[in-house]
C-alpha cells in the first residue's frame, strides 16, 4: 500500500497545502466601466438593439483599458468599441468610440458626449 491508502485506511488527516501567489508578485489592478457608465452605454446600447440594429456585446476589462465591443451578429468582429483609457485622461479624454477599421470616431473627457456619435436618431421615411 502506498502511504496515501495506509493514512485513508487508518482515518488519518490529509495535509492541505496553501497555494497563495508569490509574495513578490505584485497586484495588478484592472480597469473597468463603473456603473453609471455602464447605465449609459447600455442606454444607447438598448436602443440600437430595439431598433434591430446591434445583437450582442462584449466586455473586457484590461490593465491598461476598460473595452465594450458592439456586434452585429456575434460571430463577426465588433462593428464599434467604446474604450476608457484612464492614461489618456489629462490629454485627448478617456473615452473613444473606435470603428471596426480602428478609426477614432470620437474622443472625450464627458462619455455621454463621445456617445453621441453612436446615439442616431431614428428618422421617419415618408414615401
Amino acid at each position: 500500500m502506498s502511504e496515501g491508502e495506509d493514512k485513508a485506511a487508518s482515518g488519518g488527516s490529509a495535509t492541505l497545502l496553501a497555494l497563495n501567489p508569490p509574495e513578490t508578485a505584485k497586484s495588478v489592478p484592472l480597469i473597468a466601466f463603473n456603473r453609471l457608465e455602464l447605465n449609459e452605454i447600455l442606454r444607447v446600447y438598448g436602443r440600437m438593439v430595439a431598433a434591430g440594429e446591434w445583437r450582442d456585446y462584449a466586455i473586457d476589462h484590461l490593465r491598461d483599458k476598460a473595452v465594450f465591443s458592439i456586434f452585429r451578429r456575434s460571430s463577426e468582429m465588433p462593428l464599434y468599441r467604446v474604450i476608457k483609457d484612464p492614461e489618456l485622461r489629462n490629454r485627448q479624454g478617456a473615452y473613444a468610440v473606435v470603428a471596426t477599421g480602428g478609426y477614432v470616431m470620437k474622443r472625450g473627457h464627458d462619455l455621454r458626449q463621445v456617445l453621441t456619435v453612436l446615439d442616431s436618431k431614428l428618422k421617419l421615411v415618408r414615401g
